[in-house]
């Protein structure tokens, strides 16, 4: 009797040691499943790869700044940027609501990475992709553009009222053609939908420790996604914008007005805004803008997004792209501001490989004057 009751407690012992460590192995496997969820199982095609990026602590200006500094590394995505999850919210309601089918049009106009991104997502529907492209855009963008095979033609940069602004360009040629779809990022508020998600994740990722995010804004459909998410979980959440140079969001944001000094004083540049960086800065307040819930706004000019790319590349082994060094400008800029401690979030919007003829160009930047001069691990080109 003694021997069989020894027996059974020791099978209990045993049924209840594998219980617990089946348990444990479980919640092991869904904390990867929710952390990594494209190396855990499948996906459902091309939009099944899109978004769930990382967060990197970008130990640099982490260290630097006393604050934990994070970048969410958009450029992770198949398409190389942030745009690819607006690229496929478009397509997605698109069909949805009928708009749209096989073997339709989709069309916008743009300076780079939306296009890459329509016109990949655009073949995995089995839809065609038209691309109005500002002719100053990087070359290399364009030739990615058509090896995707998109339609894409160059027009000159020239104010959004002018009939030729890429953006009419764009939208005059999904009215000729049945259907036909005009994406109309900048005012299409599947952009803002979009970011909602992004927001989640970062919230996820961090576990609710977030204290300030910031990026910049051109559509404006980041900023107003990621701002709803974050606040719709905790209002404190200080939200910033980085503004390049000559684009008036920072004065909306500040001063309640879309103004520049360059546009008062009569002076019209070879754009609407005269900046290094491409795909953030804007002289018009946007559907997707106006939902974005800022607190608080702060200027970059391009020499510093120029020595923040070097610095990045210099310290951490990060090649970004301009409006993602022009981010982590602002990411430094905020932290300083929020004070040590503090948790910042900002978005590596594409990576540095798109902007080899001009950004990440040593020719380009030393005849425009902005050649990185910057040695070191000090952040004092951060004004």
């Amino acid at each position: 009797m003694i021997i069989e009751n020894v027996a059974r407690h020791r099978w209990i012992a045993l049924l209840v040691l594998s219980t617990t460590c089946l348990v444990a192995s479980l919640g092991l496997y869904n904390a990867f499943r929710r952390k990594r969820p494209h190396q855990a199982g499948t996906v459902q095609g091309l939009c099944g790869l899109i978004g769930n990026t990382p967060l990197v602590k970008i130990m640099s200006l982490s260290e630097q700044t006393g604050c934990e500094i994070y970048g969410k590394a958009e450029m992770l995505n198949p398409g190389g940027s942030v745009k690819d999850r607006v690229a496929c919210q478009i397509m997605q309601e698109a069909f949805a609501s009928g708009r749209l089918k096989t073997g339709g049009l989709i069309t916008e106009g743009t300076a780079g990475s939306t296009g890459i991104s329509l016109a990949m997502v655009a073949k995995a529907y089995g839809c065609r992709c038209f691309i109005a492209l500002p002719d100053d855009a990087a070359a290399e963008k364009a030739r990615l553009l058509e090896a995707l095979g998109a339609e894409v033609q160059r027009v000159r940069p020239v104010s959004i009222t002018h009939p030729d602004h890429f953006v009419n360009v764009a939208r005059r040629r999904a009215a000729a053609e049945d259907c036909a779809v005009f994406s109309d990022q900048f005012e299409n508020l599947a952009n803002h939908r979009a970011h909602l998600q992004t927001g989640r994740e970062i919230w996820q990722q961090l576990a609710g420790k977030v204290d300030g995010f910031i990026c910049g804004a051109g559509t404006g459909g980041t900023i107003a996604g990621v701002s709803g998410s974050l606040k719709q979980h905790n209002p404190r959440v200080h939200v910033a914008l980085i503004d390049p140079p000559g684009s008036s969001l920072y004065n909306k944001v500040t001063r309640g007005v879309m103004f520049t000094r360059q546009e008062a004083e009569g002076k019209r540049l070879r754009n609407p805004f005269d900046t290094i960086t491409e795909g953030i800065g804007i002289n018009r307040e946007t559907s997707n803008f106006k939902l974005a819930q800022i607190d608080s706004a702060f200027q970059g000019t391009d020499r510093e997004a120029v020595e923040m790319a070097a610095y990045l590349m210099r310290n951490d082994g990060l090649f970004v792209g301009s409006s993602a060094a022009m981010n982590c400008v602002g990411a430094v800029k905020l932290a300083r501001s929020l004070g040590p401690g503090k948790v910042v979030v900002t978005i590596l919007c594409d990576g540095g490989q798109r902007h080899l003829s001009k950004f990440q160009n040593p020719d380009y930047l030393q005849n425009h004057s902005l050649a990185a001069q910057h040695q070191g691990q000090q952040l004092d080109f951060v004004m």
